[in-house]
């Protein structure tokens, strides 16, 4: 039986080696979609550890870019697991980082993580304009948009971009999530989104929440 404290441990610690040895020997046991659920939760358990360490200074950017990567990584290992039943897709996404700001490191863990929970994303990149989120809302009618930044000027970016969906009519049809580190509850307020976050695993939380 996998020890799930000891991968939530080795991702915490961003001890790659161990981290992906652990999953290669659960993986040689056959397990379950359950299952490879709860390998994933483990890893999503160690990325808190990586945030928590990370708010009270021990870590820095360079160890979140490592940290996205190992999970990206575990992630891709499990999806030959988890992944493949259309019937089990809980929702769709559209993501994207907004304009002005060409950051994607915690878009591209949210991404991970919100795929690994069963949701379809639609991820349109970096520096997107409010027309490219209002275009892909009006093709393919997601659940949630999801909007990223991490510089200050994201949050007017942010603000264009869900009075580009006002204006549209698509605004009423959909929840809104802004995340990154510039978002607050005044942040959010003001942009007029359902929620904010600061944390990827929380994000997904409250996207579950929606769709449930």
């Amino acid at each position: 039986m996998t020890d799930w404290k000891h991968l939530t441990q080795a991702v915490g610690e961003l001890e790659e080696e161990q981290t992906l040895k652990i999953l290669e020997n659960f993986i040689a046991l056959n397990p379950t979609k359950e299952q490879a659920q709860m390998a994933i939760a483990a890893c999503q358990d160690g990325m808190s550890i990586v945030g928590n360490k990370f708010e009270e200074g021990e870590y820095f950017v360079g160890d979140l870019i490592f940290a996205g990567e190992l999970l990206t990584q575990s992630i891709e290992k499990l999806k030959p697991i988890i992944g493949g039943m259309s019937d089990k897709k809980v929702g769709t996404i559209v993501l994207g980082t907004v304009h002005g700001d060409l950051h994607d490191i915690g878009k591209n863990i949210f991404r991970s993580m919100a795929e690994a929970s069963g949701f379809v994303v639609h991820d349109l990149g970096i520096d997107q304009p409010a027309s490219a989120f209002v275009e892909k809302a009006k093709a393919l009618k997601p659940d949630i948009i999801g909007m990223s930044g991490v510089l200050t000027l994201a949050i007017d970016s942010m603000k264009d971009t869900v009075d580009a969906l006002n204006n549209s009519g698509l605004r009423e049809s959909v929840k809104i999530i802004i995340g990154g580190n510039p978002v607050t509850k005044e942040a959010c307020d003001y942009v007029d989104a359902d929620a904010y976050t600061t944390n990827a695993a929380e994000g997904v939380k409250i996207c579950q929440g929606w769709v449930s």
